[in-house]
């Protein structure tokens, strides 16, 4: 069988950020320890169906974990380890917003079994963060960093986001450069995205916010891959950056397309080109479990031709590439020549110019 992993959705948020499109809400902290009773049901459900899976990797997500306590933290992972067939090594990263930890609770997380932690630095520019609508300061960032490494945290993460508005070339440089002198073991840095349905999608739709400059973020995502490269940071997948040894294995699971449980209000779950999701809404999804069903609000199977397509995707994505034999030549050859491929050996790659570029690349390869 395939090695899969757990996601575990914490819809509990401090505050809502206006570009934020994830399920997550602020101001329903009361609900947390009827949510708590509603996951550790929800896993006794839905663990028969994946009896024999090897697990090895678990992945809280929100949201914000770290608002939940932790203790009820570690009874969640005591429980996913009874219920679901965990490998002695398992990767257990639990999600972060530096403002909601210290060194006693992120002690009590590491001592837990969560070994590696997330947290949403997003920008050291405390403009941007406040265009962001983040409630924490640089200083805070560096403080949670230091509090991880004296709980006994080896391997951190740092999320970024670039092309906020008023964002400059000049800003985002420092933040990489504050970013690498924190030395953590992976960096993400993701592309700001305007959703539709946010208060930030809303605004540019209104015209009361400027749209992220794509020009611009191209050449910040060009300084990103030179200063990590040059900080010792492997380019594993568009986003994602990463000491050796340190690739995230639960978002690897992802984009190698092995099978995902996922728990919680909104989860999504996939096996076999099938993936199905949970309600999104939390009152909703404890209803549900409390009248001991499974919270599943959809699915979709994927046919052939759209499993292929998925396939090149994500072996571009993650930069593993795909074998030329799977194209024509003239599919490929013109990419090639452009420099938006590199064939290595019979393996099309692309390039970072290829990678701003990836998803006309896949259809212009299986168009």
């Amino acid at each position: 069988m395939s090695d899969a992993g757990i996601y575990v959705h914490i819809p509990f948020c401090l505050t809502r950020c206006g570009y934020c499109d994830f399920n997550a809400y602020a101001g329903l902290d009361d609900l947390q320890p009827r949510y708590l009773q509603a996951l550790l049901k929800e896993a006794e459900l839905a663990a028969p169906g994946w009896a024999g899976t090897p697990f090895v990797s678990v992945f809280l997500g929100g949201g914000t974990p770290t608002t939940m306590a932790p203790a009820d933290l570690r009874s969640l992972l005591v429980h996913l380890r009874d219920r679901f067939e965990m490998v002695a090594d398992a990767e257990v990263t639990v999600e972060a917003n530096p403002d909601t930890v210290d060194v006693g609770l992120l002690g009590a997380l590491h001592d837990a079994g969560y070994d590696r932690l997330s947290m949403g630095a997003q920008s050291f520019d405390p403009g941007v963060l406040a265009s962001l609508e983040r409630i924490h300061q640089p200083a805070s960032v560096r403080a949670a960093v230091g509090a991880a490494r004296q709980a006994g945290y080896h391997n951190v993460n740092l999320d970024l986001i670039y092309g906020t508005e008023g964002e400059t070339i000049e800003s985002w440089e420092r933040t990489l450069e504050e970013t690498i002198a924190l030395t953590p073991e992976h960096i993400s840095a993701y592309a700001l995205t305007i959703e539709p349905a946010t208060p930030l999608g809303r605004q540019v739709a209104a015209g009361t916010r400027a749209a992220p400059d794509p020009d611009l973020q191209a050449d910040m995502f060009g300084l990103a891959c030179e200063l990590l490269a040059g900080a010792g940071y492997r380019h594993y997948e568009i986003s994602n950056w990463a000491k050796p040894g340190f690739e995230c294995r639960h978002n690897l699971g992802y984009w190698e397309r092995r099978p995902y449980v996922g728990l919680g209000a909104g989860a999504h779950a996939y096996r076999d080109d099938v993936r199905w999701w949970n309600v999104r809404p939390p009152e909703t999804y404890m209803e549900k479990v409390e009248a001991g069903e499974l919270p599943i609000g959809g699915s979709e199977s994927l046919d052939p031709s759209d499993a292929y397509l998925e396939e090149v995707f994500l072996k571009l994505r993650i930069l593993e590439g795909v074998p030329a034999s799977w194209f024509e030549p003239d599919r490929y050859a013109p990419f090639v020549a452009s420099g938006l491929l590199e064939d290595e050996f019979g393996q099309l790659v692309p390039t970072e110019r290829g990678m701003l570029l990836l998803n006309e690349l896949v259809l212009g390869l299986t168009g």
